[in-house]
């Protein structure tokens, strides 16, 4: 039985080394209702490594997608399995990331010159699971960047059964650009994404890149039908305390900054009794006073103080200290 789609119209990227599990559960002091992607997981990592390691996260985090990165249809239809086994909500494959490293092991953007290989990819995995399989991609890549091969690949998985697309409106330069640059350099195509939307109405069409205000994702939804931020979402966390309110017409989790802070402390507490290392949490949290008076001490403070050996969550509520103190003063 197909299982229930996860609300799309806002969701965060998966991002590699930012949206980990403890990323994600702070996020959710943020916006209920938005769609959290894990980093992406290769399949050799999987089916051969730690997979505890990649795949547990806390209840508290749904609804929340695995990435897949890999181009073998069994060996990500395995992969697919394991994601329904440990409760997912969705299972997603990456066709975006243009990393030579990425490219080397013949999976991410590359293989948007290989539609007919994500074809029987998607259909392997959705004959492996009840989860939504869903696919994000790029807009192009060198030497497949027209407007015809970006509909040839759309409509050849999409007869696989994929549904859902995930678009980023750029295009892919994986000779001579790194990962970086790939984020900023191609210019962005947004009238594209509105033209898949209307050329495939009977499918599901996300539209990724360079959005950081909500006006302007209020606005996409006009046009497509969900919206997904990447580093907006970690450079200026708090912009997500509007999502719930403004999106959904939900009242948002956490009124005020310190809140969301006090309601992690907790859940950091509990990692560090199981040996996580404080600075492998509050880098999430530093960025969330931007902007704000004392701001900027907040987040040198936990710089100096959360790597060193013995840190605990006092470093937190000492930094936290300095902004109140900032806007006391005001």
């Amino acid at each position: 039985m197909q299982r229930p789609e996860p609300d799309r119209q806002f969701s965060i990227a998966p991002m590699m080394d930012y949206t980990t599990r403890d990323y994600r559960w702070f996020v959710r002091g943020l916006t209920r209702h938005a769609l959290l992607y894990t980093e992406m997981v290769t399949t050799g990592a999987l089916i051969h490594g730690d997979r505890a390691r990649f795949l547990d996260y806390d209840a508290e985090e749904h609804p929340v997608a695995l990435q897949l990165g890999g181009a073998d249809p069994a060996e990500l239809a395995q992969c697919a399995a394991m994601a329904e086994a440990w409760g997912y909500d969705e299972v997603n494959l990456n066709v975006g990331c243009p990393s030579d490293r990425v490219q080397n092991n013949r999976i991410g953007a590359c293989l948007m010159a290989e539609p007919d290989t994500v074809a029987r990819a998607v259909a392997a995995m959705k004959a492996s699971t009840a989860l939504p399989v869903t696919v994000k991609h790029r807009i192009g890549i060198d030497g497949h960047e027209q407007w015809e091969d970006l509909v040839h690949f759309i409509e050849r998985v999409a007869e696989a059964g994929c549904r859902t697309f995930i678009v980023h409106a750029r295009i892919a330069i994986l000779q001579g650009l790194s990962p970086k640059e790939n984020r900023e350099v191609p210019p962005l195509k947004y009238d594209w994404v509105h033209a898949l939307r209307e050329r495939f109405p009977q499918l599901e069409i996300i539209i990724n890149g360079g959005f950081w205000q909500m006006d302007a994702i209020r606005e996409q939804l006009r046009h497509v039908d969900g919206v997904m931020i990447g580093r907006a979402a970690y450079q200026q966390p708090w912009l997500l305390s509007r999502v719930d309110p403004e999106i959904h017409g939900t009242p948002e989790p956490c009124i005020t900054r310190t809140e969301a802070i006090e309601r992690f402390i907790p859940y950091l507490e509990q990692r560090l009794a199981e040996g996580v290392p404080l600075q492998a949490m509050s880098r999430h949290i530093m960025n969330l006073f931007h902007g704000c008076a004392g701001g900027r001490q907040f987040r040198r403070h936990l710089s100096e103080n959360a790597h060193r050996a013995g840190a605990g969550t006092g470093v937190v509520r000492d930094a936290l200290a300095l902004v109140q103190e900032k806007a006391d003063a005001a």
